[in-house]
């Protein structure tokens, strides 16, 4: 029995291998309408085929756009939707088969729709007292019902009549008001998702608007170029536009019309008698329109329809002025000159005549109906001018001027004594009314001026006057100058003085209030200002022992009174102060004696409470403007008079404009300043200034300016601009050629050694410029750059031929290297014998071998392989040299000692490992030579010929200290 069950367990087991299991994972999806989802088909045995298929039982193919299946691997198979749709809804089956074989599994997916809102326009608009329907079009799935709220209550259809929500969702408002505006909450809701929605629309009621014409009647005035304005008002909702119709015509602007951006102004120009008529007002928005009539009058202003002007000579008899004048009523004439009114009386006319007669009778004024005359009488050149004639009547005026021209002789004006000192030249000013026009000349002792002799006179003339510029040399300058006009009508002379002017007396100190760190000095103007104004006052004071201490402030109209600053409390002083002009300082006041006021303490007993009672608050700064010459800057001066017994920290200025509230931002000074310059102001825009001190103990009150900024400036063509005298550009260029030339000179020194600094450096100074020495160095550095030890480098030259030097024709050059002193004879009897070898043959190489500056000569081949023979001395330069003892140095011809500029140091010679002091190296100059151990100068010449090789030394950084340092 028991073998029986487990061979049927048996066959089981193999059918269950044998059969295909299928699995879908989710089981089920609910997808929102737009999103993507997809499905997992699960095989478990050997499956050949995996497919899917829709919920209407077709095959879902590969290129399906919205739903695609993919196989992922031999048991896997995916099923993707994309977008969802409420068409996608339904079941999805997947499908295994494997021969005949087949297994299959379901997944329902189901479609719900979000809430949209396909039709909710907003706002939405309505005419008063309309039927108006609502539009909100939601749909949904499942599908939504539609609530409506208004400000936040729910509207109930069977509870207000005029209301009723349609089929459709809609909300119906019958005969809506202006009241029923406003937001309306379109809400929608889904009870099966509990889903819910809503969407706000803006309901607006128009209404009709209405019209009221601001002058139903209006009065204008012809042929005068003038314009009428008329003007209605229009209520309603939206804002109506206003349209003018005038005979049945829509007028638009133009020449003849011009109407205001919303219509209600329509302005008629040039106003004709035609322009007469009934004007419509039409007012028009979305509900409807309405219109109203203004009536316009036109009427004719007075007009001047004639003028004629006149000539007269000066003294005439007399001479007579008309004008005519039109209008409807009949004008009124009337004379005006120079704010003079030549008129009285009622209106003329036919019948009555007016008639007006000036004091004197010189004028009268006849008048008769629409002509007027003006009758001047023993004519005057102050006569001749422009008369205004003017015609009024009831609805305007009308001015046209006329012009008398009166021809008289000139007539001098201008100021006779003009003052003025040496060296400053002053305007002698002759004015000159004449017509015609005057030609004007200047005398002085009957010569006239300026004459070819003079320099110091010039003449600048205007249309109505004549200016003499004198600039005085000396006494003989003052005095009398004529100035003559003449024109066809006769000629007019004239005396001016030219007064030498005197400095300005002194002014009197009349009180001085003093306080703990300032004080207040308050002064009487001099009796005499020397002829010309006081521009500065100089204020002095100085405390008992101490020297004078002065500050110099600008005059001022009505100013009385100055402080100074900066006072030690507690302190006697002495204050006097003078007036200056443009002469010069005048003489100082007598001195008046003051003691400033002690600095305030408290009466608290412990110290340290003491000292911080006693200290306060600075006072409010004492504030003084100066307009700068720009015009919209400001310079403002501020002296503190008590610092509240401790130092001011800094200041802090605030400004702004009087016409607006804001301030511009805070200034913050320091404690050493006394001023501040205010730029970029707006032109003639009045200015408020506040300055507060501030110190330890905190801020003062502020000290408050105000000013009015200048006219903003216009050039004026032909006005004479003040700048450069021609003799200050002149030296200004003559500066700039200068530094260019001392430029141009510096850079041929550095560059090309040449020009005026080379050759002071060679006739002074014995040097040839930087480039000589550097290319010394140059060469001696190269030749042991490779070498680190500080052994010397000696370079062993063939000499291809001897220089003039060796063959004993003359003496050689001195240069910047040729030493100026003479060797010290007891370094040269001391040194070893092969010291004045090494000596001489070095002098005379030196001297024979010495290249030019600007071409140093070149290592030979033997002096670069190193190879040195055995008999020639190395000389080491690298250890520090030792003072040597300076000569008296000599000329080179031996006339005299020579100026040294540099004084020559000498490193030290060694010789077979002794180091010695040697002797300065020799001159080049035959006078400065040493003496080498009684060895004459042709037989130096003839070791050096007969080793035939230049030797040449370099230190090994060997340390120079000048440019006469040996380089042999």
């Amino acid at each position: 029995m028991l073998q029986i069950r487990d061979i049927l367990w048996g066959f089981l087991y193999i059918a269950c291998a044998v059969a295909i299991q299928v699995q879908v994972t989710p089981t089920h999806r609910e997808i929102s309408v737009g999103e993507s989802k997809f499905f997992l088909c699960e095989v478990v045995g050997d499956a050949k085929d995996i497919d899917w298929f829709a919920p209407n039982g077709e095959k879902i193919l590969p290129n399906n756009p919205n739903i695609q299946v993919s196989r992922n691997d031999e048991t896997t198979s995916t099923l993707t939707i994309y977008h969802a749709d409420v068409d996608h809804a339904g079941i999805y089956k997947c499908v295994a088969k494997n021969g005949d074989k087949e297994a299959q599994a379901t997944v329902q997916v189901k479609i719900f729709q979000k809430i949209t809102f396909k039709n909710v326009p907003s706002p939405q608009e309505f005419n008063e007292g309309d039927d108006a329907d609502i539009v909100c079009d939601v749909v949904g799935s499942p599908v939504p019902f539609i609530i409506w709220k208004h400000k936040g209550a729910r509207i109930q259809a069977n509870k207000d009549v005029r209301y009723n929500i349609m089929e459709n969702g809609h909300l119906l408002i019958r005969g809506i008001k202006k009241t029923d505006e406003g937001s309306y909450n379109c809400e929608a809701r889904v009870m099966e998702t509990g889903e819910i929605n809503f969407k706000m629309i803006n309901v607006i009621v128009n209404v009709l608007p209405t019209i009221r014409a601001r002058q139903s009647e209006v009065n204008g005035t012809a042929d005068m170029g003038g314009s009428i304005l008329l003007a209605c008002d229009a209520d309603g909702y939206p804002e109506p536009t206003v349209t003018w119709a005038h005979n049945n015509v829509i007028l638009e602007s133009g020449d003849k019309y011009s109407l205001t951006e919303d219509g209600s102004e329509l302005v008629i120009k040039d106003v004709i008698k035609v322009d007469e008529g009934d004007y419509t007002c039409i007012a028009r928005n979305k509900a409807g329109e309405m219109s109203q009539e203004v009536s316009l009058n036109v009427f004719v202003q007075a007009k001047i329809t004639y003028l004629n002007n006149q000539t007269a000579t000066e003294f005439d008899d007399e001479v007579t002025l008309t004008c005519e004048a039109s209008g409807d009523p009949t004008p009124s004439i009337s004379w005006s000159f120079q704010n003079r009114m030549f008129s009285e009386g009622e209106q003329a006319s036919w019948t009555r005549p007016d008639q007006y007669e000036s004091h004197d009778g010189n004028i009268v004024v006849r008048s008769h109906a629409r002509v007027s005359s003006l009758l001047l009488k023993n004519v005057d050149f102050t006569y001749a001018g422009e008369y205004l004639c003017t015609a009024s009547n009831s609805i305007g005026q009308d001015n046209q001027p006329v012009y008398l021209e009166v021809r008289y002789a000139p007539k001098i004006q201008g100021m006779v004594a003009v003052y003025t000192w040496e060296g400053n030249p002053a305007n002698i000013s002759c004015g000159v009314e004449a017509h015609p026009g005057a030609s004007v000349t200047w005398f002085r002792d009957g010569l006239q001026v300026p004459s070819v002799n003079t320099s110091n006179v010039k003449i600048y003339s205007t249309q109505s006057s004549s200016h003499l510029e004198v600039s005085p040399e000396s006494q003989s300058d003052f005095g009398s100058y004529n100035c003559t006009a003449t024109n066809v009508m006769g000629t007019e002379s004239k005396e001016f003085i030219l007064i030498q002017a005197e400095v300005p007396s002194s002014p009197e100190i009349q009180r001085v209030e003093p306080f703990s760190s300032s004080a207040a000095v308050e002064f009487d103007e001099p009796v005499s200002f020397g002829g010309v104004p006081i521009i500065k006052y100089r204020l002095q004071w100085r405390s008992d022992g101490q020297d004078w201490t002065g500050r110099d402030y600008d005059a001022a109209e009505d100013t009385t009174e100055f402080t100074i600053g900066g006072l030690t409390p507690d302190t006697n002083y002495e204050v006097k102060m003078s007036a200056i002009n443009g002469k010069g300082e005048g003489e100082s006041s007598a001195v008046i004696k003051f003691k400033t006021g002690p600095i305030p303490s408290s009466e608290a007993p412990p110290l340290i409470v003491t000292t911080v009672t006693a200290l306060r608050e600075p006072s409010t700064p004492k504030l003084e403007a100066m307009v700068q010459n720009q015009g919209n800057a400001l310079k403002v001066n501020w002296i503190m008079q008590d610092d509240g017994g401790s130092p001011i920290n800094h200041y802090l200025v605030r400004y702004k404009a009087k016409h607006v509230s804001d301030w511009k931002p805070e200034i913050r000074m320091p404690r050493s300043s006394e001023y501040v310059v205010l730029s970029g102001l707006d032109w003639n825009t009045e200015y408020e200034v506040r300055i507060v001190a501030v110190n330890q103990k905190g801020k003062s009150e502020p000290g408050i300016l105000s000013f009015r900024t200048a006219s903003e400036p216009t050039t004026m063509p032909g006005a004479s601009g003040s700048g450069l005298s021609t003799g200050a550009i002149v030296g200004i260029l003559i500066v700039v050629f200068f530094v260019l030339l001392v430029a141009v000179d510096v850079t041929c020194y550095f560059l090309n050694k040449c020009g005026v600094l080379m050759c002071i450096a060679i006739n002074f100074c014995g040097k040839a410029g930087p480039g000589a020495k550097s290319k010394d160095i140059e060469e001696g550095k190269a030749a042991f750059t490779k070498d680190e030890s500080k052994e010397p480098i000696v370079e062993v030259r063939t000499e291809e031929e001897p220089t003039q030097n060796q063959e004993g024709v003359g003496p050689t050059e001195p240069n910047e290297t040729t030493p100026l002193t003479e060797p010290e004879p007891a370094a040269a009897d001391a040194a070893s014998p092969a010291a004045p070898l090494l000596s001489n043959a070095t002098n005379s190489l030196a001297e024979s071998f010495t290249p030019p500056k600007d071409n140093p000569p070149k290592s030979s081949p033997s002096a670069q392989s190193g190879t040195v023979e055995s008999q020639t001395p190395l000389v080491d330069l690298s250890d520090t040299p030792k003072a040597v003892p300076v000569s008296e140095p000599v000329r080179a011809n031996g006339e005299g000692p020579q100026k040294q500029c540099e004084a020559p140091n000498r490193p030290p010679t060694q010789i077979d490992g002794s180091t010695k002091d040697p002797p300065h190296s020799p001159s080049r100059d035959a006078t400065t030579r040493p003496q080498n151990d009684g060895k004459t100068k042709d037989e130096v010449k003839t070791e050096v010929n007969n080793t035939a090789a230049e030797v040449k030394t370099v230190p090994n950084e060997a340390p120079q200290t000048n440019g006469n340092e040996s380089k042999a």
